[in-house]
This record gives structure tokens, sequence and C-alpha cells, in this order.
């Protein structure tokens, strides 16, 4: 428990940019340490545990926060004052994430990877603000935004029946991996630019007999007929 105490965490800033973020940092450090209930409303926990909390959230506030709540003792009056002062986060940050949702199209990225990092970035603020985002939603979205050349692939891919976002996803990542390679190799070296091997001239002497296939014409590779002596002109 004591080696919880000491992760850390970025202290909120007096410009309130990165409140949403602190305070579900500060509510996951304090479940761990046990002390979560201390910033509830109406809570019976001991002044042991309260003063452990305040000294938990004042070593992460902004110096000029630390100042201005110096006289706050109590947590749960602390944990209100910061959130009736900046909890108008989420109305500027969420009008935002739904027009972010509302555009975002698999079609429109490059990669993979890049359509699933700004995924999880909406999807974040979404939750921060209280939106709740399924693997279900997060699934829709992938297929509905498919490019409309693909539209028979997101077809195959919502017959596999993905319940979870992730494993979309992980499929969708190696089946561009595979493209890539083979993008790669057909650049390498593309379609009828391979020239056809040379026929070795192969002799009944190589092999300790006698020449039975004609005086170097291989195995009726040289112009289309093989006339060996032995062979007869058939």
């Amino acid at each position: 428990m004591s080696n919880l105490t000491k992760l850390e965490f970025t202290a909120l800033d007096v410009t309130e940019k990165n409140y949403l973020t602190w305070i579900l940092d500060a509510e996951i450090h304090l479940s761990a340490m046990g002390l979560g209930d201390t910033i509830k409303k109406g809570n019976k926990t001991s002044e042991q545990d309260k003063a452990k909390t305040m000294i938990f959230l004042r070593h992460r506030l902004d110096e000029g926060l630390k100042t201005e709540y110096l006289v706050v003792k109590d947590p749960t009056t602390l944990w209100k004052n910061l959130k009736e002062r900046y909890d108008h986060q989420k109305t500027i940050i969420l009008p935002k994430a739904h027009n972010d949702w509302l555009h975002l199209r698999l079609q429109d990225f490059k990669s993979v990877s890049e359509y699933n990092s700004v995924m999880f970035k909406i999807t974040f603020q979404l939750k921060l603000c209280g939106e709740n985002i399924s693997d279900n939603d997060m699934l829709e979205k992938t297929y509905s935004t498919f490019h409309a050349n693909n539209m028979l692939l997101q077809q195959q891919y919502r017959e596999r029946g993905f319940t979870k976002y992730y494993k979309l996803i992980s499929v969708l990542l190696l089946a561009e991996q595979y493209n890539k390679l083979l993008m790669k190799n057909h650049q390498a070296r593309p379609t009828g630019s391979t020239p056809f091997p040379k026929v070795n001239v192969v002799t009944g002497n190589e092999f300790g007999q006698n020449n039975q296939f004609g005086r170097g014409r291989g195995y009726g590779f040289g112009r289309g007929r093989a006339r060996g002596r032995g062979l007869g002109r058939g």
C-alpha cells in the first residue's frame, strides 16, 4: 500500500485545463489507498483518514490553488469547491467531442492505427464528460464509415459477429499489415517482371549414361520438340 502513495500524476493546474483528467486520477488513487469515501458527501470516515486525504490532495494542487484553499481542512469541502469551480469544463469539451464523434470516419485515415488512436481520444473525452460509449457504438461507427468501395468487406466483418471493438481492430490491423506486405512485394517485383529460368543442358553423360536426349536440347524446352535419336520423330 505504501508504494501506491508514491504514485504521482500531474498536479491540478490553476488554468483548469487538466481538471477532468486530474479528478479521475485522484479518485482512482484515493480508492486504491482505501480513502475513496473521504470525498463523498455525508461520509463517516475517521479524522485520520480525512487528514491523509487532505495531505494527498494538497500535494497535487498547483501552488496557487494550494494557497487559495489553505484554510480548508475537510476533503469533502475541498472536493466540492474544486468541482464547482472547474466542472464547467464539461460544457466546453463535450460539444467538441460530440462533433468529433459525428465526423469520425475510418475512410478518412491513412492507417487503422491512426483511426484507432483518434477513436480512443474522442471516446475518452466523452466518458470524462459522463457519456457512455459502448463497444457496440464503436463497432457500428467503424462499420458504417468504411469506404464505399469496401462495402462487401464491411459486410463480411459484420457477419463475423464481433462483440468487442478491440477484436475488430486487431483483425483490421492484421489485414492492413498483410496488404502492405503484398504491396511491398509487388513493388519490388511487379507481375510479369520475373524472367523465365534458363533451361540447364542435361546430357546422359552427366548421369553416367549414353546420350539419349539429343544434342543438348534438354527435356523438350528448346524449340518445343525433342529431336534426339533415342526419342525418334514420333
